[in-house]
């Protein structure tokens, strides 16, 4: 068991989720469209992947990775990426495709991977990007195997369309949106039973769509959702990290570090561990005792370079809560992380310190708890709401004491 490194693993790296990973792989097999739902760093990109390995004989998996795009195009040049070392599908496309991607498509062979995405794009607009979507997929679904479009970071690219980038919804922003939903939504009915869909995303879909009112637009996918890892299933990985790398660490020093962490997040577990085993290094020890993990955690997960793993945090409500509603939503994080619950009567206190009362008050409310909740920040108790992970909580009283 090696330290896992970027944004997804696979493999050897990828740590138990036996159980989750055979309900999914089923579900896909059953041609069921999953819209896969977790918290950040939960694990959502990496159980794609290792999903599409192990489908690999059976299907034909595509991988489409979205935190870049920003119109509906897009996601054609995307799947377009995806299918060029594919020459017979390339050429089938080409064949159903028109006007100047047709031209584009015929002259592939001229270009790279790279280069034929943006040569792609070059020929889609927003009248005619979805006929042109219609006629790869129709391709995709007259393939030998059944097909499976994994699509991340749907989200972030669905908000974008929504807001061009900023804080608020946009001219034209929903109705662009609504074409691309209604779209995704209509090839889940109109394929069904050839090609399947997975989507999944670093922020919740339906906080996303339910601004704009297009939450119906997702009544065709089953949710799925990614849970933490048990402490069973943290501890051993502990061990097996631990063992790799010639550390020993004893149930005490074990169970100090998960109850450090309170949820137990698989990305937060090997990050706390990278940290153990960086001081273990620099220190010349072996045996790490419950100070080191307290120094560790204070000075390493808390600090510098922990703000840079958990900054998103605060950066990704940025992306759905725009205006007074961000500032309004870090004080509620920053005085919930202050205390072991936040009471119910104390959050119309914190929006009138930003200019909420009455029904606009209620409304930011409704608002601010539905991202809260969804994304994995608080949970709902019974005289108000705490934190989900003692990490984010502990790092949140640092990161903004000042409230």
């Amino acid at each position: 068991m090696k330290q896992a490194h970027g944004n997804w693993v696979t493999g050897d790296t990828f740590w138990d989720r036996k159980i989750e990973l055979d309900v999914f792989i089923e579900k896909v097999k059953d041609g069921a469209n999953i819209l896969l739902l977790a918290p950040r760093r939960m694990g959502k990109t990496s159980l794609m992947h290792e999903a599409s390995k192990r489908l690999s004989g059976q299907c034909l998996c595509i991988f489409v990775d979205l935190q870049k795009a920003e119109t509906s195009a897009d996601v054609l040049m995307e799947l377009g990426r995806v299918i060029y070392p594919y020459k017979n599908l390339r050429q089938k496309w080409a064949s159903a495709a028109s006007g100047v991607l047709k031209t584009c498509l015929n002259a592939v062979e001229e270009v790279g991977v790279y280069d034929f995405g943006f040569k792609l794009r070059g020929g889609l607009t927003e009248g005619n990007w979805d006929i042109e979507a219609d006629k790869l997929l129709d391709v995709l679904a007259s393939a030998e195997k059944p097909v499976v479009i994994f699509m991340d970071e749907v989200p972030i690219m669905v908000n974008r369309i929504l807001k061009g980038g900023g804080d608020a919804l946009i001219p034209g922003g929903r109705e662009k949106a609504d074409k691309f939903m209604s779209w995704l939504r209509g090839n889940t009915l109109r394929l069904k039973g050839k090609v399947c869909f997975v989507v999944s995303g670093s922020i919740g879909f339906s906080p996303v769509l339910n601004q704009a009112g297009l939450s119906a637009t997702l009544n065709t996918f089953e949710p799925f959702q990614l849970k933490p890892w048990g402490k069973d299933t943290a501890a051993e990985c502990l061990q097996a990290l631990a063992e790799e790398y010639g550390i020993s660490l004893s149930s005490k020093v074990v169970d100090e570090m998960l109850g450090r962490l309170g949820c137990l997040v698989p990305h937060h577990v090997q990050m706390f561990f990278s940290h153990l085993h960086d001081h273990c290094r620099r220190s010349a020890i072996s045996i790490p005792e419950i100070t080191d993990v307290v120094s560790v955690y204070e000075s390493g997960m808390l600090g510098a370079r922990g703000y840079t793993e958990l900054v998103h945090y605060e950066e990704r409500l940025g992306m759905v809560l725009g205006g007074n509603l961000l500032p309004a939503t870090i004080s509620i994080l920053a005085a919930a992380a202050s205390k072991r619950v936040l009471k119910n009567d104390e959050i119309p206190i914190l929006l009138a310190e930003y200019g909420f009362s009455g029904q606009a008050a209620k409304e930011a409310q409704k608002k601010i708890f539905q991202v809260l909740e969804h994304d994995g920040y608080l949970e709902k108790r019974a005289s108000g709401y705490s934190f989900v992970s003692k990490l984010v909580k502990d790092w949140w009283k640092k990161r903004h004491n000042f409230y």
